[in-house]
């Protein structure tokens, strides 16, 4: 079994549940801290921050190609994760790709489910850095 289960992973992105998500958020930050840089896990941390201001909720708006533009890069991070995964050394890409590939998978185009997945990553993160997760 993965350091997240499916059922948790329903919870903090369908539900925005933040209890669990902190629990697991840090769990999951504490042990990537022993196999992954602060780098790696920053790279692709940079790129969902950068979908995250492009994929902004359409206010009584109808979606506009910027948001669908942000969507489709979205849904490209899962094979990107796995390139990453199996071109880095060590286990940690791996592990990340594990964990937020199934989150990938739970967002779907509901922008609610992906803050949630943002708000999850970032807490994954600042777990990773407060554990003295490797700089490189």
């Amino acid at each position: 079994m993965g350091l997240v289960t499916h059922e948790d992973l329903k919870h903090i992105i369908e539900e925005g549940n933040h209890a669990v998500l902190i629990t697991q958020a840090e769990r999951v930050g504490r042990e990537l801290s022993r196999q992954l840089t602060t780098s790696q896990i920053r790279s692709i941390f940079g790129s969902v921050r950068q979908i995250e201001l492009d994929w902004q909720a359409p206010q009584r708006h109808p979606i506009t190609e910027r948001v669908r533009r942000a969507q489709r890069e979205f849904f490209l991070l899962q094979p990107r994760l796995a390139y990453q995964a199996r071109r880095e050394r060590g286990r940690g890409v791996e592990e990340l790709r594990d964990i937020l590939t199934p989150a990938l998978q739970l967002v779907g185009t509901d922008h609610q489910r992906f803050r949630n997945f943002v708000d999850f990553f970032e807490a994954i993160l600042a777990y990773h850095k407060a554990a003295g997760g490797r700089e490189q």
